[in-house]
C-alpha cells in the first residue's frame, strides 16, 4: 500500500559559521520503511522508502551520509552532488545515478527552477535513511575500499576517524573497525 505523507524537512537545522541555516526541502513519502526480510545488498534484512524531494533554486542540503544504498532520478532542473573527500557531479531530468558506501555528502539545486528528485532508499534493518554530519561539517570519507587507502590516501579520511596510517585504514575498509 502506498503511504502518501507531506512534510517540510525544516527540523534539520544545523550551526554554519555563527549563524544558522536551515534546510527546508520539501518531502513527500510515497513508501515508508517497506520491509525487504534479506537485502542482497547487506545479506540481511532491510527496509526500503521511496521520496519525492523538492530543493528550491539556491537551496543546499546540510552535509549528510546514508548508511545504505540510495537510488537517484532527477525528474527535473539540475541537482549538483558535492562529496565531502573532494569532487562533484551535475545531474539534469532524466539522468540518475546512486550512492553506497556511506560517503559524506551534500546537494545543490545551482538553477534557477526547483529540482525534484525521487529517492529509493535501501537501509539495514534498524537504521535511519539519512545521518547529518555533527555542525553541518564537511568530513572526508569512509574509505570504500582497501585501495582508497593507498598512496597516501589514509591521511585524507576525517570520518568515521582519523587513521594512524595505511595499514590502520585498510584495516577499517575490511572490518569496518
Amino acid at each position: 500500500m502506498m503511504r502518501k505523507t507531506r512534510s517540510i524537512l525544516a527540523m534539520a537545522v544545523c550551526l554554519v559559521g555563527l549563524g544558522i541555516t536551515v534546510w527546508a526541502a520539501t518531502s513527500i513519502f510515497l513508501v515508508t520503511n517497506a520491509s525487504i526480510a534479506h537485502s542482497s545488498f547487506f545479506d540481511g534484512p532491510a527496509t526500503m522508502t521511496v521520496r519525492e524531494l523538492t530543493l528550491a533554486p539556491g537551496e543546499t542540503t546540510p552535509w549528510h551520509r546514508h548508511p545504505g544504498a540510495v537510488l537517484v532520478a532527477v525528474k527535473s532542473g539540475t541537482l549538483t552532488r558535492e562529496v565531502g573527500c573532494g569532487g562533484a557531479a551535475t545531474y539534469t531530468g532524466g539522468q540518475a545515478f546512486e550512492e553506497f558506501g556511506h560517503d559524506v555528502h551534500r546537494a545543490t539545486n545551482p538553477g534557477s527552477e526547483p529540482v525534484v528528485v525521487y529517492d529509493v532508499f535501501i537501509i539495514p534493518e534498524g537504521l535511519p535513511s539519512t545521518i547529518l554530519t555533527p555542525n553541518n561539517e564537511r568530513l572526508c570519507g569512509p574509505p570504500a575500499s582497501v585501495g582508497s587507502c593507498r598512496n597516501g590516501g589514509w591521511s585524507n579520511f576525517t570520518f568515521p576517524r582519523l587513521f594512524e596510517n595505511q595499514g590502520d585504514c585498510q584495516q577499517f575498509a575490511i572490518t569496518g573497525k
